[in-house]
């Protein structure tokens, strides 16, 4: 393991350096007058709850703002565009748009009930979204998006193990400032952006922004004979800021959002992979399915943030966070992905089907409330430093549902409701020394207790079962996350860093009752990851290469078995889990008007459990890992789930200046490695690796107007990116080839 560790960090630094090298000899070809005009704006982060240079923070981070947001976030994507467009993140979804998944360096779940714990935290303008239904936020009017990887136990707590994604929007000021945009496309897509603030007086300021897309159905249902029937959306979303700053040393900011949607569900499509082949089969058609059952979701979403800074003195400033979010969901689907059956006299189409399946899971009710206080004490010495406590309280009620697809009007055959409310307490500090004028040391502690109160009720079951339940469970725990690092400036170009940190995902509960008897808890999972990194500008301020490796373990690493020949969810512990790789960030201006970035990653990930068995696929797949008796996989040694080894994304700007304005061209493109969708790996659910790229061409005028033409997945791809196995051998696909006309004005 070790040799392949190695092997995969040099791999790594060989890369850097021969890219590294082909920029010194273009920027041979650049007059030295140039070098000081053009050089790469410094990037300030909040990664340590302080604005800090990128280059300074010993933490593994990739940023996202300006074109390259506006641009690989083209065409109505939602916040799934960012799979791959980072180094090591993978984001998915079996629900739609509204409940992504995220994975960062391997370390992911796949669970896809509505109350499910993730190990990649989301948090937007300083709170966290817990639930999954809030992690799919829209993205719009952004300042920045950062990406955390590694355990962030210390500064942000609970259910951090894998790393944190964190939206920063626009705040309020007195300047005036603003943008719109418009863009139309393909399946008459339509995506309009708007932001506009100013100051209303002295010392108070206001900004509303705000998101609305859309997208007609495009997907024909041969079952029922309707031409574009699925895969539309429509949605609006907003947020409404106010600043009030007294003095010169107090603020308070006030975040109204909210969102709402109509869309289809995920659309699973029956049988479209071949028995025996990895990837798409030859039932698959991207305009045509053939559905008995129901498809389409419904979603509300509102918040209020409050964040209020008081300056005591000089070097102290205290800070309190609140923010309450609720939301409700429906989502129905076909889940067989087809019509019919295999025992009716019409048989079922696309293929093989042995039996119906159209269910539904709801939010009926979710409330977060989050509460944060923290000192932060800085008085320009060597010696800074931060404390505070942190309150979450969150309940949610979700009913799940199954439906009779043969009978007629779909009628209900199955209920269950589920009811939970977590309670989570933590108490958290940092210090941070500058030992000499190169040398800074840093430590974080946090203490965090959990408590979880669980129960679900059957009262009605689709196979004849009689009610049950209710069925409870209340787990509990303490934990304590924290790191250490240093940060040795070894010139003012050049940072090394290492870092020590600890995190933890809180326990897990998970009972549906509708297809299964039991509830399953999972105990904490704890990680210890390792880091070391070189973080590097070059070429009087033209280029910029971060490179980071790193080693971590997973204790009682939290699993999900999806599926299967059982149809349900359960969690369990694993012994544990491991992963090593590395990544590396570049960005550079080749030359006046030509910039481009890269991003590379490698992710070695592997469950460690010898005796852990896992059942296999209920649709006729073929399973690759040892099975016993009864036809269990033991998955020791397998790779984590959607962790591909290999995550390759770039970008490339070129602005040619013309009277007025300039005209460009952008073109970014992202490759993802073969991935594995289940724990047992099977030669169907899964897929190789593949490109996805996107190109922009427009005009920008020096007064803010733009025109441009878009094209996302612009060599029209058609890829899986998951599965369900439990009933056929069901997929669903990427996004299609998505282009359109974009107009923009901003000030």
């Amino acid at each position: 393991m070790q040799t392949r560790f190695s092997a995969a960090l040099r791999l790594g630094t060989v890369s850097l350096l021969a890219l590294s090298a082909s920029l010194s000899l273009s920027s041979a070809q650049t007059n030295a007058d140039e070098a000081d005009e053009f050089r790469l704006d410094e990037v300030q982060v909040t990664a340590q709850r302080v604005t800090q240079n990128i280059q300074d923070v010993p933490i593994s981070i990739t940023t996202l703002s300006g074109d390259k947001l506006a641009n690989i976030s083209a065409g109505g994507a939602d916040i799934r565009f960012l799979s791959a467009r980072v180094p090591s993140v993978v984001a998915e979804s079996s629900f739609g748009r509204s409940f992504p998944r995220f994975y960062i360096r391997g370390i992911g779940n796949t669970d896809f009930d509505l109350n499910s714990t993730q190990p990649v935290s989301l948090v937007y303008d300083d709170v966290p979204y817990e639930n999954p239904i809030l992690k799919g936020y829209p993205v719009f009017d952004i300042a920045q998006i950062e990406v955390l990887r590694g355990p962030q136990g210390s500064l942000f707590g609970r259910n951090t193990p894998g790393g944190i994604i964190k939206f920063d929007s626009v705040k309020p000021s007195e300047e005036t400032s603003g943008y719109a945009r418009v863009a139309y496309g393909r399946f008459n897509t339509v995506d309009v952006e708007a932001a506009f603030g100013t100051g209303l007086a002295d010392g108070l300021s206001f900004r509303a922004s705000g998101l609305y897309q859309r997208r007609d159905d495009y997907v024909d249902n041969a079952f029922t004979g309707t031409e574009d029937d699925f895969e539309g959306f429509e949605e609006f979303s907003g947020r409404l800021q106010l600043l009030a700053e007294p003095t010169d040393n107090t603020s308070l900011l006030i975040n109204l959002h909210g969102r709402t949607g109509d869309s289809s569900a995920r659309l699973f499509r029956a049988n479209i992979i071949d028995q025996g082949q990895r990837g798409l089969g030859a039932n698959f058609d991207r305009d045509v399915v053939s559905f008995d059952g129901l498809n389409d979701q419904e979603l509300n979403a509102y918040g209020l943030n409050l964040t209020a800074n008081w300056g005591i003195t000089d070097a102290i400033e205290l800070t309190y966070i609140f923010g309450f979010e609720t939301a409700d969901v429906s989502s129905r689907g076909d889940i067989d992905g087809g019509s019919g059956a295999a025992f009716l006299p019409t048989g079922s189409t696309p293929g093989f089907i042995p039996f119906p399946s159209e269910s539904a899971g709801n939010v009926d009710d979710l409330d977060q409330f989050t509460h944060e206080l923290r000192i932060a004490y800085d008085n320009g010495g060597p010696l800074r430093a931060q404390g505070g406590i942190f309150v979450f309280d969150e309940d949610v009620q979700i009913t799940s549902e199954s439906f009779n697809s043969l009978a007629p009007g779909n009628p209900l055959n199955g209920l269950a409701v589920r009811n939970q409310s977590t309670d989570s307490f933590g108490v958290f500090g940092s210090l941070t020394y500058d030992v000499t004028d190169q040398l800074t040391v840093s430590g974080g502690l946090r203490w965090t207790n959990d408590e979880k109160d669980f129960s679900v009720e059957r009262f009605l079951s689709p196979f004849g079962a009689g009610p049950l339940g209710p069925i409870t469970a209340a787990p509990e725990d303490d934990e304590i996350s924290w790191d250490v690092s240093a940060n040795y400036a070894v010139n003012p170009d050049v940072n090394l860093y290492t870092r020590i940190a600890r995190g933890f995902r809180a326990p897990s509960v998970q009972g549906r009752l509708v297809f299964g008897n039991t509830v399953s808890v999972a105990d904490s999972e704890t990680v210890t990851s390792y880091e070391a990194g070189l973080k590097t500008e070059l070429l009087d301020g033209r280029l910029r290469y971060n490179l980071s490796g790193f080693y971590y373990e997973l204790e009682d690493q939290q699993l999900t078995s999806v599926g299967g020949t059982n149809n349900t969810v359960a969690l369990f512990n694993a012994d544990k889990g491991r992963g090593f790789g590395f990544e590396a960030d570049i960005e550079a201006i080749l030359f006046e008007g030509f910039t481009a970035t890269a991003g590379l990653s490698y992710n070695d990930t592997e469950i460690r459990d010898e005796g852990l068995l896992i059942p296999t696929c209920g649709a006729p797949c073929t399973v690759l890992d040892p099975v016993d008796a009864d036809g269990n996989a033991f998955v020791d040694g397998n790779p984590f789930p959607n962790a591909p080894e290999w995550i390759f994304n770039a970008t490339a700007r070129y602005a040619y200046p013309i009277q007025g304005g300039e005209l460009f061209v952008f073109t970014d493109w992202a490759y993802k490695d073969d991935v594995n969708f289940f724990l047992y790996e099977s030669i169907e659910f899964g897929e190789d690796g593949y490109f996805e790229g996107g190109l922009r061409v427009g005009y920008e005028s020096d007064r803010g107007y733009t025109a441009s033409a878009y094209v996302r997945n612009i060599t029209g791809t058609d890829r899986l990116t998951g599965g369900i196995d439990f009933n056929n051998l069901t997929g669903f696909v990427n996004e299609p080839r998505i282009w359109g006309i974009e107009l923009g004005y901003k000030f």
